[in-house]
C-alpha cells in the first residue's frame, strides 16, 4: 500500500508557496498609494481567514497562553501555516519591491495608475459576488461605505514631525487601512505626511524607524483585526458592503488622469479629468485598464476553494 505522507508534505508546501506569493502580492499592493493590501486579499480569497487568524493570534487567551509559557496551547491556537508565509511573503515584497515601484510608479505614473485602476474596478464585482442577500440595509452600507472612503480621501497630507512616536501612530493607523480594502495603507501615510520619509527608511535601511512603523502596524492590525472578525461573524454581507463602497471611491485617486489645482484655502488638490484627444498612449492606457480588469476576475473565479488554505 502506497503511503500518502509524501504526497500531503508535497501539497502542503504548494499551499505554503501560494500563500507566500499572496503575501508578495498584498504586500506589494501596499506599497502603492491607492491600493490597498485588503483589496488584493479578497481577490484571491484569503481575506476573511487572514482576519479571523489574526484575531484568533491576538486574543487574550493567546496572550495568556504565551505569557504563562503554555507552549502547546499557544501553537495550537496559531495558525502559523497561514501567518507565517503571507507575512513572509509581505515582508519580502516591502524589502524588494520598493524601489522596484518607485521606479515604476515615477517612470510610468499614467500606465501603472490606468492597470491598477481596472484592478481595483474589478474587485466591486468579486465583492458583489460574495454578498449572498442584498436589501436596502445592505445598500445603505454600500452607501456609506462609499462617502467615508470619499471624505477619507480628501483630506489633505498633513505637515507632521518625522519622531519615532508619529512613525508609530502612522504605521498602527496605516496597518488598519492595510487590511481595509479600498483605502491604502501608502495614502494614510501620505495624509500623516509620512510616505516619502518610510519609503526612504527601507530603501537606507534605517532600521529604528521601521522598528518603529512595524511596531505601530502590530498594535493597528491586532486592535482593528478583533472589531472586524466580529462585525464579519455578525453581520458578514453588510460588512462587505461597506467594503465595497471603500473600493468604489478608491478609484477617484487612481484615475490616470489628473489636473492639479489650488483650492480657496491654497492648498493644492488633484481631480480627474478627460484626455484631450484620442492618441496612441490614451489607446494604451485603456487597454491596460482592460487587462487589470480581467485579470482580476480571473483571480475572482473560485474564492471559495482559494479561501479553505
Amino acid at each position: 500500500m502506497t503511503s500518502t505522507k509524501p504526497l500531503r508534505a508535497l501539497r502542503s508546501v504548494g499551499v505554503a508557496v501560494q500563500l507566500l506569493l499572496k503575501g508578495f502580492a498584498m504586500g506589494t499592493a501596499g506599497l502603492i498609494p491607492g491600493v490597498s493590501g485588503g483589496t488584493l486579499a479578497l481577490l484571491l480569497g484569503v481575506y476573511e481567514t487572514l482576519v479571523e487568524a489574526i484575531r484568533v493570534a491576538s486574543s487574550p487567551q493567546t496572550v495568556k497562553a504565551l505569557l504563562g509559557r503554555r507552549w502547546m496551547e499557544f501553537g495550537e491556537r496559531v495558525s502559523w501555516q497561514l501567518l507565517v508565509p503571507i507575512g513572509l511573503g509581505a515582508l519580502t515584497a516591502v524589502i524588494t519591491m520598493s524601489h522596484i515601484m518607485e521606479w515604476l510608479l515615477n517612470t510610468f505614473p499614467i500606465q501603472m495608475s490606468a492597470f491598477f485602476f481596472g484592478l481595483v474596478a474589478a474587485s466591486m464585482v468579486v465583492v458583489a459576488r460574495k454578498i449572498e442577500h442584498w436589501n436596502p440595509r445592505i445598500a445603505i452600507g454600500f452607501i456609506l461605505g462609499a462617502a467615508a472612503a470619499w471624505f477619507l480621501l480628501d483630506l489633505t497630507p498633513a505637515q507632521t514631525p518625522n519622531t519615532l512616536w508619529m512613525l508609530f501612530l502612522s504605521g498602527a493607523v496605516a496597518k488598519c487601512a492595510f487590511v481595509l480594502p479600498g483605502i491604502s495603507g501608502s495614502y494614510v501615510l501620505l495624509v500623516f505626511g509620512q510616505y516619502q520619509y518610510a519609503l526612504a527608511a527601507v530603501t537606507q535601511r534605517n532600521i529604528l524607524a521601521i522598528a518603529m512603523i512595524l511596531l505601530g502596524a502590530v498594535a493597528g492590525l491586532v486592535t482593528f483585526a478583533q472589531a472586524l472578525s466580529w462585525l464579519f461573524r455578525r453581520h458578514r454581507d453588510l460588512t462587505l458592503a461597506v467594503l465595497g463602497g471603500l473600493i468604489l471611491s478608491s478609484l477617484r485617486t487612481l484615475w490616470p488622469w489628473m489636473m492639479t489645482y489650488t483650492s480657496a484655502a491654497n492648498i493644492e488638490r488633484q481631480r480627474p479629468i478627460l484626455p484631450a484627444a484620442w492618441t496612441p498612449e490614451v489607446g494604451v492606457v485603456a487597454l491596460l485598464v482592460v487587462v487589470g480588469f480581467f485579470v482580476v476576475l480571473a483571480l475572482g473565479r473560485e474564492p471559495a476553494r482559494q479561501t479553505e488554505v
